[in-house]
């Protein structure tokens, strides 16, 4: 017998999924702005004795289907999801297939997340819920800031008016799970449809009377402080040089940070401890030969496979995802899309597009997947294209700072400004080369708020361990390979075929064909490799700005594939094959380079 599948619905930023987290027990990134939930996510949760299945639905301010996100919410309403769209399961534990015996045809009941500190947009939301006749119980969260605003909502008039149960909550805080999970029972036990009493073309004036009616209370004078910040942070003056601060500030952290973590602590654990005993083990158990070169020679994956990616890229990755959850989770993020609105807009993007821009720097797959919010095709396939064109992933990143930032800062000042002067390039052309309009930004800017402590570290760690299995551990079998081609001779092979492109034309040693082979498996392997090499400074900087460049690896190939098609995936392919070796091959042409970093 199918178990009942209750949807959890509601506008981003309100706290939705933290609510799951706590009914399932799942571990899903929240983040304090829109766009981060693109595919929805299915677990167990065991609500007063009865097991169903929470699915917790991608957030959407309406339902009139404008972009993916929505249309997937009215599909799921509707009870016409389709098993194998992808995500999380709890009885899996795993990224897979939802389980198709877990679902329903029809939703059992609905949870809709409303937002006490935004009430009359999530009413709107909330009625055109109601409008499917399904049974819901309303979970009124953030009470917390609305009452830090001095201003009070009479939630039991408001749920006699409606006719549905509403539970007052502060899901941070872990305030009402209780009284949510018995309204839910109660409602799964005594199903109801709910009945309006007003057409459905009326449902904005209704949430605007409707809230009206039921708050009281004015803006209390710490609010107002916070309000007053949060307004200037989105006007050119002193929203820019701010910006820029910020910016800055952020890059230096993650460079800071990164760095001393991986000299002081990393470096000395894994050089000084771990790979000593590795090789000694192997050596003991192994005889020499090519078994042994593989697991502990040049490119063996048990000394270089372990090294770079948890002493070379994880300090960075951590430090990263430490800037990125402060940023998210205070709310500085949509204030920065405001901001650059004007700018994005010549590139045909609006400003909520610096959402999934700045994902890609975390990796590029989530920033391609969080364009699924988008309004348009057009837009999704520029920033797709962006963010394959010149944007590095963290791993990438953490490679680069490892390679050039003790040699010279200004070569690590340069590949980032090439990348920034590639993204505004690749942006401007394919807004010439796309037919379409330019879309309309709609963005709500969540509370300006100080960073909670136990969302950070939560948030920190569920990122480190997914760069743990979808980053780290590929890179141990991507070194893996590379050893067998290279004790193999076919990397060698390899080698003398890319000779004429690899020596005549970028100017670097024969060996260094070997990363772009690895590249292709992942990025950031077009780059490490490098850093055993005796370069010039100048031959740093053409292998930093072909690793660049470079082909997206063969997950982000894949991504492409399926969110777009085959063709889009092969143009990728050869559009950043061909921008990484000419415009390496120029730079290793500029002898005044060598000059200029020193």
């Amino acid at each position: 017998m199918s178990k009942a599948h209750v949807l959890l619905m509601g506008p981003p930023n309100v706290g939705k999924s933290v609510i799951f987290n706590h009914l399932t027990g799942l571990s899903v990134s929240c983040a304090n702005y829109a766009g981060t939930t693109v595919e929805f996510v299915a677990g167990k949760a065991g609500i007063k004795g009865r097991d169903v299945v929470l699915v917790d639905v991608p957030g959407t301010y309406t339902l009139n289907a404008t972009n993916q996100a929505e249309q997937v919410a009215v599909d799921m309403l509707r009870g016409r999801h389709k098993p194998g769209t992808q995500s999380t399961c709890s009885h899996c534990r795993e990224e897979s297939d939802v389980c198709a015996d877990e679902l329903g045809s029809t939703p059992a009941a609905v949870i809709c997340v409303v937002d006490a500190n935004n009430l009359e947009s999530s009413l709107y939301l909330l009625f055109q819920v109601l409008s499917f006749g399904l049974p819901t119980v309303v979970a009124l969260n953030r009470v917390d800031l609305a009452r830090d605003k001095n201003i009070h909502i009479d939630w039991q008039s408001l749920s006699r008016r409606l006719g549905v149960p509403i539970v007052p909550m502060v899901a941070v805080a872990k305030k009402g799970f209780e009284e949510l999970k018995k309204e839910i029972r109660s409602v799964l036990d005594n199903p109801f449809e709910p009945r309006l009493d007003w057409e459905q073309g009326s449902h904005w004036n209704m949430a605007e009377k409707v809230s009206r009616e039921v708050t009281t209370g004015t803006f209390a004078a710490n609010s107002s402080r916070r309000r007053r910040w949060g307004e200037k942070l989105v006007h050119p003056w002193p929203g820019l040089p701010l910006a820029i601060i910020i910016l800055v500030l952020a890059f230096a952290v993650i460079v800071g940070v990164g760095m001393q973590l991986r000299q002081l602590v990393l470096l000395p654990i894994f050089r000084g401890m771990i790979i000593p005993q590795i090789v000694a083990g192997v050596q003991a158990v192994v005889p020499p030969g090519t078994i042994q070169n593989v697991m502990i020679g040049e490119y063996g994956f048990l000394v270089k496979g372990i090294e770079w990616p948890f002493t070379l890229v994880m300090p960075y990755v951590l430090s990263f995802y430490g800037v990125m959850a402060v940023l998210e989770d205070s709310g500085y993020l949509p204030r920065l899309g405001v901001l650059l609105d004007g700018l994005l807009n010549n590139i045909g993007l609006q400003g909520s597009s610096i959402i999934p821009l700045l994902l890609g720097y975390g990796c590029g797959i989530p920033g391609i997947l969080a364009t699924r919010a988008l309004s348009t095709g057009k837009e999704r396939l520029i920033i797709a294209t962006m963010i394959c064109m010149a944007v590095p992933c963290i791993s990438q990143t953490g490679a680069f700072i490892a390679m050039l930032a003790e040699r010279s800062v200004s070569v690590v000042v340069a590949v980032f400004g090439l990348s920034f002067v590639a993204l505004i390039l690749a942006g401007l052309i394919m807004d010439k080369v796309l037919k379409g309009p330019r879309p309309l930004t709609i963005m709500e800017i969540p509370e300006l708020l100080p960073p909670r402590l136990d969302v950070l570290s939560k948030k920190i760690w569920v990122r480190l361990k997914r760069y743990i299995t979808d980053g780290a551990l590929p890179m141990v079998v991507a070194v893996g390979i590379a050893a067998v081609l290279y004790e193999t001779g076919i990397m060698a092979a390899v080698g003398r075929f890319l000779s004429p492109l690899v020596e005549h034309w970028l100017r670097l040693p024969q060996e260094a064909s070997v990363p772009l082979v690895l590249g292709i498996m992942r990025r950031e392997l077009a780059v490490l490799p490098l850093i055993e090499m005796d370069l010039t400074t100048l031959q740093l900087f053409v292998g930093a700005t072909v690793g660049l460049f470079y082909v997206p690896c063969i997950a982000i190939v894949a991504i492409l594939a399926r969110e777009f098609n085959i063709r889009t995936a092969v143009f990728m392919l050869l559009i950043t094959s061909a921008t990484a070796f000419l415009v390496g091959g120029i730079f290793a042409r500029m002898e005044f380079l060598a000059w200029f970093f020193g």
